[in-house]
């Protein structure tokens, strides 16, 4: 099954047998009836599984090329359950150009229960190794990261962990497994922040996590249900429906963000656009080999790097929201610095070039004619 049929019918191989419903129903309910104690139909309590989450989990594991898939009520949650399979002392090596929440949540509340953390640039994989020993249990990798655009080579990280044994994990955001497909390249655990592409829609807060190995899974979905960090059945419901058109979001998502990306990088008022799809972009032979397409994130920074005048320039966008978050059919606008990042250090942030001018788009499916001539008009 290709990836466009996968998208709608991935996982979902059960009809609603009370009624035909072609979409799962929202199976509203905290509990289900037994005929004897431990006797049910496969489903006992909603915190340890629900039959609209299942359906959902089903296509997440689907689309991903993955055999078990699980949701959580945030891509924080699903993040925060990879690391509570480490103990204290144990290392995780991670790309240092990553999500701000995804750094807070490593520094200010796994480093105080003794999990250490290396930030390093992995844009040469290479390096990698020369942070390895024996309490390394786990690679933490963003591509492309969020906000520069880096690109990381997922087979080549995958080599290194293999050879020590050490997880990797992929947070797949970004790219979406329309584009990229982590589990395909080596991975053993792959994130995503299903509030993003794979909702869609700007109307539910979710995160996913898609592996292979039955032992991860177990141990995953254990820490899952023990932490209580699951997603209701409405969410689930929202986010199954936005997989059904993720194939053909995505398409005019690339489609827009190459376009946006061409008129920026022309403009005489900007002075550096990150998007993989340039050729002169780093590591853009990585991307054109492990993605297939290159997305609609885009960030750029401003003639001069004035603070001023990227805060003026997003204050003045019309169709472009100035808001956090990304991935929705609506364009977003945002300011890392101020925004999404403000919880990294400013002498971190601005070592992997995260400065105070610098913009982030998420480029919609909107006309493209029209998201142009915001830009024109706010950067002027």
């Amino acid at each position: 099954m290709k990836f466009n049929t996968k998208a709608i019918h991935g996982g979902q191989h059960d009809i609603d047998p009370a009624y035909g419903s072609v979409m799962p129903p929202i199976y509203q309910t905290s509990t289900y009836s037994q005929t004897t104690p431990g006797g049910h139909k496969g489903f006992e309590y909603s915190r340890s599984g629900n039959p609209t989450r299942a359906a959902l989990e089903r296509a997440f594991a689907s689309i991903e090329n993955g055999k078990h898939g699980m949701a959580f009520a945030s891509g924080l949650s699903a993040i925060d359950a990879v690391i509570k399979l480490l103990k204290p002392g144990d290392e995780v090596i991670s790309t240092n150009d990553l999500y701000g929440g995804t750094y807070r949540l490593f520094t200010k509340v796994f480093e105080q229960f003794g999990v250490k953390f290396h930030f390093i640039g992995m844009e040469n994989a290479a390096q990698i190794q020369s942070y390895v020993n024996d309490k390394t249990k786990l690679i933490w990798v963003e591509t492309p990261t969020n906000p520069m655009m880096n690109i990381i080579d997922i087979k080549a990280c995958a080599s290194v962990a293999k050879k020590h044994n050490i997880l990797l994990a992929v947070d797949n955001t970004f790219a979406t497994p329309y584009l990229q497909r982590p589990m395909d390249l080596g991975a053993d655990i792959v994130m995503h922040s299903a509030t993003k592409y794979l909702g869609g829609h700007s109307d539910v807060v979710m995160g996913a996590l898609v592996v292979n190995d039955d032992a991860l899974a177990e141990r995953l979905y254990f820490i899952q249900n023990a932490s209580g960090a699951v997603c209701g059945p409405q969410d689930s419901f929202l986010v199954l429906r936005g997989l059904k058109t993720l194939h053909v979001r995505m398409e005019r998502h690339c489609e827009n963000g190459k376009k946006i990306a061409e008129y920026l990088v022309k403009h005489p008022k900007i002075e550096k656009v990150y998007w993989p799809g340039f050729e002169n972009h780093p590591n853009h032979d990585i991307a054109k080999n492990q993605m297939d397409d290159f997305g609609g994130m885009i960030s750029f920074v401003t003639r001069g790097n004035n603070y001023e005048e990227a805060i003026r320039i997003v204050e003045r966008l019309k169709i472009f929201t100035l808001a956090e978050s990304l991935g929705g059919v609506e364009s977003l606008a945002g300011h890392p610095a101020s925004m999404t990042h403000a919880s990294i250090p400013k002498e971190e942030r601005e070592k992997t070039g995260v400065v105070d001018s610098l913009i982030r788009l998420s480029v919609g499916i909107e006309d493209a004619d029209d998201l142009i001539g915001d830009l024109e008009q706010a950067i002027g």
